[in-house]
């Protein structure tokens, strides 16, 4: 074994196979981190003489037909913490994104179904520590939101600047990232879980995202949680700073006496009022996946009258229990949603070209955002009315 050349990456050396004194194989460039360029996969791929087994003790095996030739290999400088030495890795952009044909960065997502949402907390501790700049964090974070809107079954979920008050977060999110989109979210400011580092809150509403997902279900806004495990945060701001902040789809993160710290809000970073709230969208998104998975059967049948009362007796099955689980708004089925399949929706033209098109239209529920008291005076005392 020996070092590698002067441009070859730091850490790594050339591994040379001997046999009975000649050299049979040589292979540059290997290092003993994870990757490409891994000695254990390298070798192992491309040599037909031996194979490069780890000891688990520090060192590598190396297997010759029935012979074993123990070779001590000494690590390079040791990988990087994921939290506090991101900086020393060099990412790009390009690196974040990545690419679906080799299954990289995020982008290697799209072979990923079951993928509902995306978060990159190590993105905004690079810029942090200076390894990018704020404009590469801002192309990142739209490539991530363009991949959830391509994908049409995901959603994003960003990460703020550190270090900023209440004020910059609003300048920053309206007037410099100008984010737009339906299917990402925006949560502030940092969070602490040892009262010294501040991390980003992604992480976190990741996890109550799926918490809330399988305590109550899609359609509950993920608010007024709980973030488990925070003991603090960056910037503790005040009901006015609140509603400066919401109306632009900045969800805040906010410590309440005797209550802990919690999600104070559940909005998109759409402008379509449609589409303001994070529970409408993924509620929408878990139905078409939920209607395509359990349709599936419908390819290549028979497209006649039959197979378009078996839709609308399988989708109209599934809505109602939804609708019982309380995700749709009315007091009966009829008022919570209807499904459209019939001579109407499939022409003869349409059933020409092999297409079946079945209509389907929901009531959401919509979260509580605001509660109203209205107190009025009367001859009596007082009354109080809750809207």
């Amino acid at each position: 074994m020996q070092a590698a050349d002067g441009d070859a990456p730091e850490g790594s050396f050339k591994l040379v196979v001997t046999r009975g004194g000649q050299v049979v194989e040589e292979h540059n460039g290997v290092t003993t981190a994870r990757g490409k360029t891994n000695v254990q996969t390298v070798v192992n791929a491309a040599s037909r003489t031996v194979k490069l087994e780890s000891s688990g003790h520090g060192s590598e095996e190396l297997t010759v037909g029935t012979n074993t030739v123990l070779t001590s290999v000494a690590p390079p400088t040791p990988p990087p913490s994921p939290v506090t030495d991101v900086a020393r890795v060099g990412l790009s952009g390009e690196d974040y994104v990545g690419d679906v044909a080799e299954r990289s960065g995020f982008s290697g997502l799209e072979a990923v179904d079951e993928v509902t949402m995306i978060c990159i907390p190590d993105l905004m501790v690079a810029y942090q520590q200076g390894a990018i700049d704020l404009d590469t964090v801002q192309s990142v974070q739209a490539a991530m939101i363009s991949h959830c809107e391509s994908m049409g079954d995901r959603m994003a979920i960003l990460d703020p600047p550190p270090g900023y008050s209440a004020q910059q977060i609003k300048e920053w999110r309206v007037d410099k990232a100008g984010y737009d989109s339906k299917y990402a979210a925006l949560y502030w400011p940092w969070v602490s879980t040892d009262g010294k580092t501040y991390i980003p809150p992604s992480g976190f509403v990741a996890g109550i995202w799926g918490r809330n997902d399988d305590t109550r279900g899609v359609h509950k806004a993920p608010a007024n949680e709980i973030v488990r495990g925070a003991i603090s945060l960056e910037t503790q701001i005040t009901r006015k700073e609140h509603d400066l902040l919401n109306p632009v789809g900045i969800n805040c993160l906010r410590s309440f006496p005797g209550r802990g710290i919690r999600v104070w809000g559940a909005r998109t970073l759409s402008s379509d009022p449609a589409w303001r709230y994070l529970n409408i969208r993924r509620l929408f998104n878990y139905l078409e996946e939920s209607i395509l998975a359990g349709t599936d059967w419908v390819v290549f049948e028979p497209n006649d009258r039959a197979l378009w009362a078996k839709l609308r007796r399988t989708i109209s099955a599934f809505l109602v229990n939804e609708w019982r689980r309380g995700a749709l708004f009315g007091l009966t089925p009829d008022e919570a949603f209807f499904v459209k399949c019939d001579d109407e929706t499939n022409p003869a033209e349409g059933i020409d070209a092999g297409e079946v098109v079945c209509q389907i239209g929901v009531a959401p529920v919509k979260p509580a955002e605001f509660v109203i008291f209205r107190l009025s005076q009367y001859s009596g005392g007082t009354s109080l009315v809750a809207e």
